[in-house]
């Protein structure tokens, strides 16, 4: 299975794989270790990633890119409107509140979701890794940021699907950059915790990770980030100082003109780069907009001047971090930056300032993402056995469950009242499963929802589970358990639903054990939701099986049945004859903004005919790059080495037939199918195939005849030999060698004869195969009469006599063959030597087989 970590950025990805030799960061086609993040359509086809960034200044209204700030945002979500004012392709809000891209595409407009776009990125970086590795890519892990809601995680996983991809699991950014860090650390403590704090700011958006290390293990103590602080903001702000310069020196107007845009973006992107290791830096763009050539200066310390509010917000996510996570700052230990857009010496004072200690810069600020990324698909995939080293994930958010009151509820005029608890709150381990006891006589719904949706600028509600229906056997409310999974990839869902109830047996049984392995410690709950501690979880339960309608929260304690007081106090002797029967009650499940899977279904057929278009055109263009090479490489062959090989009208008429070809490939042949292009690169090698084989007979008919004349004296001087060792070979079948050779020499000199009367530019009357065909043919022939294995000897009349056991002390052996066998190998004779029947006594024969040994 692949072993494969991409971190998707806002501006580029990077693609990890994991080899026996460790992790290797993979380049693109262009041989670079990060690709670009975007999507160019073209009339014809998509350009994505480095071309589709070769493309965008030609056609940037059809170029989509920062589409990271897209993935699971309304459409009237302020960050993502104030982002639209600085991009210029086409962006609309759907039916369902989304975003909807368009671009035109095979000649008419059309209209993408943003995980559509994103697919499209997760097909580029699939393509990547597969065509280094050698093999398939299905199996990898994602790197997100942690600040991504359910809705967006959910649409990652919807992208990767498209693309054909299986996430083991969507880690956050910060999480795989500290496995990155601590896996290959062996001085970490076993006891004492060694804190570090990850500052990660990159092209968009700023995170904070403060991660606790010991001996084989890490703990994410907490997350904090600001979603839109980052690299390209600084690039923003330069962008508008030197629009408005322009506008006042020049008198242009860049906002009016996207090319204009993206140059002038793409300069102060440079800029900014200069800054970082230089006082000041200069700006020079030639003919920018209306043909004017435009220059501009700045120091660094007017470009921190200008970025002030956005270097005064770094502070904010560093004090949460801290203040979450409950250390003073001499307990971090150590401060570590990464990401693309950290290289700001600003940024590097505030962190100073803050952390009183120098931020170290131990890892690569581009790539530990996708690394960790690829430690953690290493770890998760039986293909890798990897270090022992533990990653406790703790959730970024507080999820709650919320649901309606009962009937009874109702009697006392309290009716439909919503209640609801806290299930995972912040913090919580990931993964993680959590029990909810409830008591319904039918059909009831679930909400899960954000305690604190004010920092996401979302709905607060994620998604609605119908629980049911189901049927009680008694009038009684039934219990119904359910189980609330909070997954690898940080998505909350109900898992299942049990309907629990008791009937009579003739058997005992004992008290059940709990059953929810792996169900972390929260105790029980009320139905105003306010946890008790775990050692009064039965009381609790006892109290809430009181109530007409009542819920309990259970979660690593044994499961207490139907009465769960009597657990402490009743023996195992005193066991009920009752026993509980478990059935799973059906639930469905709505996610609020998810992509239904039908339209991920279509979203998947869609991708395969846009990816089936672009293998056309890449043939398409493969194919026309033929003819256009083969009509350079023959005109100029035909006045080089093919000069001898062809007669002037035939070369002038050939020449004038490549010419009516390359005409014809920059008019009317521009924009051809790849049948057509086909077709004239065989009508070509019609005519040209005949003076390209000529002159390869030429080159080739030397080297072959001397292969030939070699077999030829070989297997004769053989034939002719007094070698002792073709004696056994009659001199009837020597002569039918010789006859072969003397045949084969004679045709050879007959063909070549008839070939040195002709001119280079005839067809050829010798060919090379004929001639390894005839040598071949001799071969065969001779080998099977030079190379006949010489007879067996004959055995000696002692050998005949009954094999008797040697008396005690004999010097004798026990086999003549034996020593037979040894003296003709002593003797250098091999296969078909005859050894020496000098009736010599047994005892030399075995002093020889010794001497040969």
């Amino acid at each position: 299975m692949s072993v494969v970590g991409f971190d998707f950025g806002n501006e580029s990805c990077i693609v990890a794989v994991a080899r026996q030799r460790g992790i290797d960061v993979v380049l693109n086609d262009e041989s670079k270790r990060e690709t670009p993040a975007i999507v160019c359509f073209g009339d014809k086809q998509r350009f994505i990633g480095t071309a589709g960034a070769a493309s965008s200044m030609m056609n940037p209204k059809n170029t989509i890119s920062q589409i990271k700030r897209f993935i699971g945002r309304h459409f009237s979500d302020p960050e993502l409107q104030r982002d639209l004012s600085s991009l210029p392709f086409a962006v609309t809000e759907g039916p369902d509140g989304f975003p909807l891209i368009h671009a035109r595409y095979l000649g008419e407009v059309r209209t993408f979701t943003p995980t559509q776009i994103l697919a499209m990125v997760f097909s580029n970086l699939k393509g990547i890794a597969e065509k280094n590795l050698n093999a398939a890519v299905v199996d990898c892990c994602i790197g997100i940021p942690a600040f991504f809601t359910d809705i967006q995680r959910r649409a990652v996983l919807d992208a990767a699907t498209i693309a054909g991809l299986h996430p083991l699991r969507l880690i956050h950014e910060t999480t795989a950059t500290a496995l990155a860090y601590g896996i290959y650390k062996t001085d970490l403590p076993e006891n004492d915790q060694l804190n570090v704090a990850f500052v990660d700011i990159g092209h968009a958006s700023m995170q904070v990770c403060i991660a606790g290390f010991k001996k084989g293990q890490l703990k994410i103590l907490t997350h904090s980030f600001d979603r839109s602080v980052g690299g390209r903001d600084f690039d923003e702000v330069l962008f508008h100082h030197f629009a408005a310069k322009f506008k006042e020196e020049y008198k242009i107007d860049v906002f009016q003109n996207a090319r204009a845009c993206l140059r002038l973006r793409a300069a102060c992107e440079k800029l900014k780069k200069v800054l970082s290791a230089n006082p000041e830096a200069p700006l020079n763009i030639e003919c920018l907009m209306d043909e004017k050539d435009v220059r501009g200066f700045i120091k660094r310390e007017e470009f921190e001047q200008i970025s002030a509010p956005i270097l005064e917000r770094v502070k904010r996510p560093l004090e949460k971090a801290l203040h979450e996570a409950g250390l003073a700052v001499e307990n971090v230990h150590m401060v570590e930056i990464v990401g693309s857009g950290s290289r700001v010496p600003a940024i590097m004072k505030i962190l100073a300032e803050f952390f009183g200690k120098e931020p170290r810069r131990t890892m690569n600020a581009s790539e530990c993402v996708a690394r960790g990324c690829a430690l953690q698909c290493a770890i998760l995939s039986p293909t890798f056995k990897v270090r022992d080293f533990q990653v406790n994930e703790s959730f970024p958010f507080s999820i709650a469950l919320s649901w309606k009151g009962g009937a009874l509820d109702s009697q006392n005029g309290t009716a439909d009242n919503q209640q609801s608890t806290i299930v995972f709150p912040k913090g919580n381990p990931i993964p993680s499963i959590k029990a909810l006891t409830f008591y319904r006589s039918g059909t009831f719904i679930i909400d899960v929802q954000y305690v604190d949706a004010s920092d996401l600028q979302v709905p607060a509600k994620l998604s609605t589970y119908t629980i049911g229906p189901f049927q009680t056997t008694n009038s009684e409310r039934a219990k119904v358990k359910v189980k609330a999974r909070l997954n690898l990839h940080g998505i909350v869902a109900i898992d299942s639903a049990t309907l629990l109830e008791e009937e009579e047996v003739e058997v005992p049984v004992t008290t059940e054990p709990s059953k929810e392995s792996g169900i972390v410690d929260t105790g029980e709950v009320h139905n105003d939701g306010a946890p008790p501690s775990s050692t009064e979880s039965d009381v609790n339960m006892q109290e809430a099986k009181g109530t007409a309608d009542a819920s309990g929260f259970e979660n690593g304690v044994p499961d207490p049945g139907d009465k769960p007081a009597q657990m402490d106090t009743d023996t195992k002797a005193e066991a009920p004859k009752k026993k509980v029967k478990k059935t799973n009650i059906p639930v469905d499940e709505l996610v609020y903004g998810g992509l239904p899977l039908t339209d991920v279904q279509k979203a998947v057929e869609k991708e395969f005919e846009m990816a089936l278009q672009d293998r056309v055109m890449e043939e398409t263009k493969d194919k026309k790059n033929a003819v256009e090479a083969y009509v350079y490489d023959m005109r100029s062959k035909l006045g080089d080495k093919y000069h001898e090989f062809v007669t002037d009208p035939e070369r002038e008429q050939f020449m004038s037939k490549l010419q009516d070809v390359e005409d014809w490939l920059y008019e009317d042949g521009e924009d051809e199918t790849k049948g057509v292009y086909i077709t004239k690169l065989e009508e070509l090698k019609k005519q040209g195939d005949p003076i390209e084989e000529r002159y390869k007979e030429h080159s080739e008919r030397s080297s072959v005849i001397d292969q030939l004349v070699y077999c030829v004296n070989s297997y004769r001087e053989a034939a002719m030999s007094n070698d002792p060792k073709f004696d056994h070979i009659e001199l009837a079948e020597k002569q039918k060698v010789m006859n072969e050779c003397v045949e084969a020499e004679a045709w050879l000199r007959e063909k070549k004869h008839h070939q040195d009367s002709l001119p280079k530019y005839a067809s050829p009357a010798l060919l090379s195969a004929d001639v390894r065909k005839k040598a071949e043919a001799l071969d065969r022939f001779c080998r099977l009469i030079m190379m006949k294995p010489k007879p067996a000897p004959a055995k000696p009349a002692t050998s005949e006599t009954p094999a008797t056991p040697p008396p005690q002390g004999s010097d004798q052996p026990q086999s003549g063959d034996s020593n037979n066998h040894g003296a003709s190998d002593s003797a250098g004779g091999g296969t078909g030597d005859v050894p020496s029947a000098s009736g010599e006594p047994m005892e030399t024969d075995k002093s020889e087989a010794t001497n040969a040994a």
